[in-house]
């Protein structure tokens, strides 16, 4: 049964426990202590940017961008509303660390967002929850209550004067609404489709007004920064990577899971961490970042410090923190199918060169893998990346192609020999493979 049903919660507060989502919890560990020097010393607005931008608080969601920054584009004297909304649509295959900090610790991220909405002048803030984990909602909506119940939301929170309230808004498991404005889309009724840009949210966001939007893990850091400063925030990670960041790591490993490392740690360790490639096999490659990021081989992860700066000179980027770990027992062209297969599914068909192309690159992967491809195919899936990347609304066809072009660069041979032997190279033979 899980934690966060109504039943195993009661059971546990009759045992005389806390419920680790629970408000009880978070406070004995200095929750909302933040907030509440906040609002009781009226610390200025751009105090708090300054701090966020001293930590060197970088996206946590996918594009890394600097969090600070983000939040100075706000423009807080506009007269009408303003939003804050949280991205905790968590459709990245492989990235499961912002759900568990939905489930467990949702008061932190609630701070994060009520001192968010505080700084950048908003009058309510959306959590935006992926529609595919119910469980999670839930516990956000019992952590709000709460919340409201402690006068840490709605009219003059704290005795503050200052009036401010945070909605849920239930997705429907779109992957198309992770992209910021197809979520505002989402949260005003429409369909799912990226907006174009500009006007960027900042300045015509939700309903027509200025809005900031956040991932889960980074407005989640935010209460952590405020109450240690930002200094010690970036200390506990290296230069433009300030703080520590969850990993979700996945495939071939012995224990997978969600790791809270400071950024700049090995790769080896944190693949330590996580028991190792699964037993009697050996590290082939690796996804840093999340389905979308380029695949990296062995030797070369290997190399590599879990920070955005260290991933991007290696080709790849840190994404959202999902590590797929992958073992010699892999076929890249099967696994290419089948991450080729997810963008053609769930792109969202209001571009041409998205909608065709991912269909063209999944079409002639599926074709190589079924032992049916020519020798001009690998060529082509590079020609037909190029003409995708770039000339789309979103970077949903960036993610399509990036798989695809890092996968031919790094293990093209393992394609020609599935094109000329008409069958998968992993689990032949020395002799096989020479043979033919």
């Amino acid at each position: 049964m899980s934690l966060n049903t109504p039943d195993t919660q009661i059971c546990l507060w009759t045992l005389g426990f806390d419920h680790p989502a629970s408000l009880a919890t978070y406070t004995a560990n200095g929750g909302y202590e933040a907030l509440r020097n906040i609002l009781a010393e009226k610390t200025p607005a751009e105090d708090i940017i300054a701090q966020v931008k001293i930590s060197a608080l970088r996206g946590r969601g996918g594009a890394g961008f600097p969090t600070g920054l983000k939040w100075s584009f706000m423009p807080r004297s506009f007269p009408g509303d303003k939003y804050i909304v949280c991205n905790t649509d968590e459709g990245e295959p492989g990235t499961f660390k912002d759900r568990d900090i939905v489930r467990f610790n949702p008061h932190q991220l609630i701070e994060g967002m009520i001192i968010a909405g505080y700084t950048l002048g908003a009058v309510a803030g959306y959590n935006y929850i992926h529609g595919e984990i119910y469980e999670e909602y839930q516990s956000w909506e019992a952590a709000l209550e709460e919340a409201r119940a402690a006068g840490l939301l709605g009219r003059n929170i704290l005795g503050s004067g200052w009036d401010f309230d945070l909605h849920a808004h239930h997705g429907y498991g779109a992957y198309i609404c992770g992209e910021e404005t197809a979520l505002l889309e989402s949260i005003e009724g429409k369909k799912g489709q990226p907006r174009f840009k500009p006007p960027f949210p900042a300045s015509y966001g939700l309903y027509g007004k200025p809005t900031t939007i956040n991932n889960t893990e980074t407005l989640a850091s935010i209460p952590w920064i405020l109450r240690h400063g930002g200094q010690a925030f970036l200390e506990l990670g290296k230069p433009n990577n300030g703080g520590s960041k969850i990993f979700s790591i996945s495939g071939h490993v012995n224990k997978p899971g969600n790791y809270e490392i400071p950024l700049g740690t090995p790769f080896a360790d944190l693949l330590a961490m996580a028991g190792g490639v699964r037993t009697g096999h050996t590290l082939k490659a690796v996804i840093p970042g999340g389905s979308s990021a380029p695949v990296l081989p062995a030797e070369v992860m290997m190399s590599l410090t879990m920070d955005f700066d260290a991933i991007s000179r290696a080709g790849s980027m840190l994404g959202s923190g999902a590590v797929i770990v992958m073992d010699d027992s892999v076929c890249m062209v099967k696994a290419l199918e089948r991450l080729s297969y997810f963008y053609f599914e769930e792109s969202c068909g209001q571009c041409t060169p998205c909608r065709e192309g991912t269909g063209w690159l999944y079409r002639i992967i599926h074709r190589i893998e079924q032992g049916q491809g020519r020798p001009e195919d690998i060529d082509e899936l590079l020609r037909i990346g190029k003409n995708i990347g770039g000339n789309t609304i979103c970077a949903l066809g960036e993610a399509a192609v990036g798989p695809v072009a890092s996968f031919v660069k790094h293990f093209r041979s393992e394609f020609e020999y599935h094109i000329e032997h008409k069958r998968c190279q992993v689990g032949m033979s020395p002799s096989d493979k020479v043979g033919g």
